[in-house]
């Protein structure tokens, strides 16, 4: 397994809307231990394949709670059925450092495939469901600043621009 490098924000791969998976084969496999190599590593909850630069509809997450692992693979995800907006705090590997408040659904169903193409589906609430829309949202090619006021993400991007001036140096 290996850490792969994470796009970060203006990365334009970021914006790239994914394609389907429909080869399950190896490559597929070894992406799938990389992503979760490298979520655990940044650290953080999930992480779409086209974060990593693969424009292929692939996301792993662990929103388990109480320190126990979890760890999930969505494939070709897609939400069936959502209910509950709620404001949560939101933060995100691509765009790092910073984060703000966004309305995400605090329920839903999910379908999707996991790594060997078995057709899955899942109800899911709180930390788990934001974590599937946010990744989801990724590989449609959204980041959760787009969900923010102008001003709000003029000031997110202005501190990005200051910590890459930061770690430029």
């Amino acid at each position: 397994m290996a850490v792969l490098p994470i796009l970060h924000h203006p990365d334009p791969r970021l914006r790239i809307k994914a394609r389907p998976v429909v080869d399950f084969g190896e490559s597929l496999q070894r992406l799938i231990d990389d992503m979760f190599e490298t979520m655990y590593d940044a650290p953080g909850v999930g992480l779409a394949a086209t974060q990593v630069g693969v424009d292929l509809r692939v996301a792993v997450m662990d929103a388990g709670g109480d320190g126990q692992p979890d760890p999930q693979v969505l494939i070709n995800p897609v939400i069936v059925e959502a209910s509950d907006k709620q404001e949560m705090d939101e933060g995100c590997l691509s765009v790092p450092e910073v984060g703000d408040k966004v309305q995400r659904y605090n329920k839903l169903k999910l379908q999707a495939l996991d790594r060997h193409g078995k057709l899955y589906e899942v109800e899911v609430e709180g930390l788990r469901a934001q974590a599937i829309q946010h990744e989801i949202d990724h590989l449609d090619g959204k980041l959760y600043i787009d969900y923010l006021s102008s001003l709000k993400r003029e000031r997110i991007l202005k501190k990005l621009r200051k910590l890459a001036a930061r770690d430029a140096a």
